[in-house]
């Protein structure tokens, strides 16, 4: 006999493909969301950090003149804006509860974040070129308002928390890409509690003593076996017994 020809493979349904299925991860698809959520906390807390170390730093120093007198006077990045450090902190809050939310929650709060990074460095940079705290800063040292500054000079630092102000923004668009592949909290918690109820402990074997020290402790018969039946002689005598017990008066 001549071996039949092979079927043609069966065809795919309508309107799917042959392909693999449209919901169907990549093979890297977990490494990469794990690098993300490494990468979020990471930068999410050291750009916070920066802004707020950043914003306790000198932004800008100059010598006020007026009436006579020249002073020095310098600012720190609090004194020029507190929006920096504000949203840093905002920013380090959005970046908890990225991870006890899920859905669309987590979508908004992983936008908040990067709106925090971007408000961020918005701030620094104005701040980096501005006079006004300075101005500030110079007229409560002379006592004067109008006053004028001289040897006005700006320190690296407004970059730096507009640096932090960009891990913080990364953070944010990271958690808005990868933020539906990531564990929330308490679900390990509530995988634990939908496991079934743990079985009936096994019979003891009767050749290990320590088991049958066990069951007995636990109140159980050692051997595994039911209890026997109670007679109706036995029944009877217990029912009599428990008359005889109870007070005359009653």
């Amino acid at each position: 006999m001549t071996p039949s020809p092979p079927s043609d493979p069966e065809p795919p349904p309508a309107g799917r493909s042959a392909g693999p299925p449209d919901d169907a991860a990549p093979p890297d698809g977990g490494a990469a969301a794990r690098r993300a959520l490494g990468a979020t906390l990471l930068g999410g807390a050291l750009g916070a950090a920066v802004v707020l170390v950043a914003a306790g730093r000198t932004w800008a120093e100059a010598v006020a003149v007026g009436g006579g007198a020249r002073l020095p006077v310098t600012v720190q990045g609090g004194d020029v804006s507190g929006l920096p450090s504000a949203l840093a902190l905002v920013g380090l809050a959005a970046l908890v509860a990225v991870f006890a939310v899920r859905g669309r929650a987590r979508r908004l709060v992983g936008a908040l974040l990067a709106a925090c990074g971007a408000g961020t460095v918005a701030a620094a940079l104005v701040g980096a070129a501005d006079t006004a705290a300075l101005r500030t800063a110079g007229a409560e040292a002379t006592g004067l308002t109008g006053g004028s500054l001289a040897d006005v000079s700006h320190s690296a630092w407004p970059y730096v928390a507009a640096a932090g102000g960009l891990l913080l923004l990364l953070a944010g668009l990271l958690a808005l890409r990868y933020a539906g592949h990531w564990p929330a909290m308490g679900s390990r918690y509530e995988r634990a509690g939908a496991r079934p109820a743990a079985r009936r402990a096994a019979p003891a074997d009767p050749d290990r003593p320590e088991d049958l020290w066990k069951a007995l402790d636990r109140g159980e018969d050692p051997t595994g076996a039911p209890p026997p039946p109670r007679s109706a002689a036995g029944r009877n005598a217990a029912q009599e017994a428990a008359g005889d017990e109870r007070p005359e008066g009653s």
